[in-house]
């Protein structure tokens, strides 16, 4: 018997021992992947469904570039509907807007995997499981409830399930979703396309009309998945990976390669935290001509992650002066978890509904909502991000990872809308640069600029404990800023696994429920 090291991470720890004991059973990183995301959808639907999207980052040994897949609902075939609305409804059926792309997702990833071949019954057995008996209500999923329950067009089936007689559910509860269970049960047997052709799907395009939604029983079948190419940035001698277009990934690449040329001016706890908002607000000036569609996206988009433009970013910022940032920033509820196999397999992953329970319609038979990511899109019809048919939305989600020239390998990432690439560059400077562990780099205290739930103030928010440290250079440099609770879930829910030639570790952000974990696998 020899033993082999595998590592999974997660928001919630459910997610958590679902993913390993597929990969304790032998299964590879993206069968623990797809386990893990099945049982997460269970015990945390405020922040992500089977009814949203989902994007990967594999990495195999000997393989020189992660595979990518793209797994983004498109707008549907008819938006007339929306021909006359000033903006696209925040909840109910005219947000429930763009294809649920995330099965899809996991389809194709199961696909490209060489070495999966668990059948999909003991895939998701650990999120029927939940589903069918039950998990304790957290804290978080409290939150998201009361939030909902004073959102009127919510429909009958949400209410029900997630505010039933007017309560919404409360931390400690024992809580079933048999439906949920049932669905997985239906897809075990016959598998991941009878989410998208069938009773199954049909059911779900009865609730979605009965809402008001657009999306026909067509948009749904024809959904898909793609695998594209990385977007990769070599900074000092690091090969940066993430999405491209319609996601994040861009401005996820162009942050830290901005702090990578100034990296060598920051020397303290300040300086850092000045020059990676700083780059922040050097890269999300550029959002309108980057973040959209990658089929009407030009030459700006092209040339972001050339040296040139990263430069040219960097040689804007001030390390003594704050800019102004007038920015309205989008919220977004998110889960991000990541996988190492015993064959060294590495996969980076996340999948969300945007706001959380996004649409807020919940799928009568399928007991899960749908997303409302069609909230990215613009009415304005000169916009790069306009809304048009069969077009993807611009896309918070990005599953980072780096490759070191040592062989060292890191996954990491984050939930948290707009937050995502700023926490994303805190973690990977922290590791890559200022020689953190991975569970520093996530634990430490941390800042967001912008972007709150249910706010839309354009400052920085402090956690408390690094307000203490430098509040005094904070006014020094003009920073708008204001201080909030420590270990704050605005903060996102960060994780990482590291992959190195001395061993393996994993970390999970202490601001969520979620649980990392080392162990060995078995094999003859």
């Amino acid at each position: 018997m020899s033993t082999h090291n595998i590592a999974f991470t997660a928001p919630h720890f459910s997610a958590t021992e679902a993913g390993t004991l597929i990969l304790k059973q032998g299964g590879t990183a993206t069968e623990a992947m797809v386990a893990a995301a099945a049982a997460i959808s269970v015990v945390y639907p405020h922040m992500n469904s089977i009814g949203g999207d989902s994007f990967w980052l594999i990495d195999n040994p000997n393989q020189s570039t992660p595979t990518a897949i793209d797994a983004c609902g498109r707008a549907p075939s008819d938006i007339s509907a929306y021909s006359n609305e000033q903006h696209i409804p925040e909840r109910g059926g005219l947000s429930a807007l763009t294809q649920a792309a995330t099965l899809r997702g996991w389809q194709k990833a199961l696909e490209v995997d060489e070495h999966a071949a668990l059948p999909l019954s003991t895939i998701l057995a650990p999120a029927i499981k939940l589903a069918r008996e039950g998990f304790t209500v957290t804290k978080s999923l409290q939150a998201g409830c009361e939030k909902l329950a004073r959102v009127a067009n919510t429909n009958d089936a949400f209410k029900a399930l997630y505010v039933p007689n007017g309560q919404p559910l409360q931390a400690g509860q024992h809580f079933k979703n048999p439906q949920l269970a049932n669905t997985f049960e239906h897809l075990a047997k016959h598998g991941l396309n009878a989410f998208y052709e069938g009773t199954l799907a049909d059911s779900f395009a009865r609730d979605l009309a009965n809402a008001g939604s657009v999306i026909s029983p067509a948009d749904i079948a024809n959904t898909q998945a793609d695998v594209v190419a990385p977007l990769n940035a070599n900074l000092s001698g690091i090969n940066c990976y993430n999405l491209p277009a319609p996601t994040q990934g861009v401005h996820s690449l162009q942050i830290i390669g901005a702090v990578d040329k100034l990296k060598h001016l920051a020397k303290t706890d300040a300086d850092w935290m000045h020059l990676i908002v700083e780059a922040t607000k050097q890269s999300f000036t550029h959002r309108p001509k980057l973040w959209a569609d990658p089929s009407v996206l030009g030459s700006d988009y092209k040339n972001a992650l050339t040296d040139e433009r990263l430069n040219e970013l960097a040689n804007n910022i001030d390390m003594n002066q704050a800019k102004q940032w007038p920015f309205s920033a989008e919220p977004g509820d998110t889960v991000w978890m990541a996988a190492r196999d015993k064959n060294g397999q590495l996969v980076s992953f996340i999948q969300s509904v945007y706001w959380e329970f996004g649409s807020g319609v919940l799928m009568s038979e399928g007991g899960f909502v749908w997303n409302n990511r069609g909230l990215s899109f613009s009415l304005n019809a000169e916009d790069t991000n306009a809304l048009k048919a069969h077009k993807k939305p611009a896309h918070t989600l990005n599953p980072a990872m780096a490759k070191f020239a040592d062989g060292r390998r890191l996954a990491y990432g984050t939930m948290g809308g707009e937050g995502q690439p700023q926490t994303q560059a805190v973690v990977f400077s922290g590791y890559a640069w200022r020689k953190k562990t991975i569970e520093q780099a996530i634990s430490d205290p941390r800042w967001l600029l912008g972007r709150t739930w249910g706010d839309t103030s354009t400052n920085i928010k402090v956690e408390q404990s690094l307000v203490i440290q430098l509040e005094h250079e904070l006014n020094q440099r003009d920073h708008d800023w204001v201080s909030v609770d420590n270990n704050n879930e605005m903060m996102g829910h960060a994780g990482a696994i590291l992959d190195a030639p001395t061993g393996l570790e994993a970390a999970t952000d202490p601001r969520s429920d979620g649980r990392a974990i080392v162990t060995t696998a078995g094999t003859q």
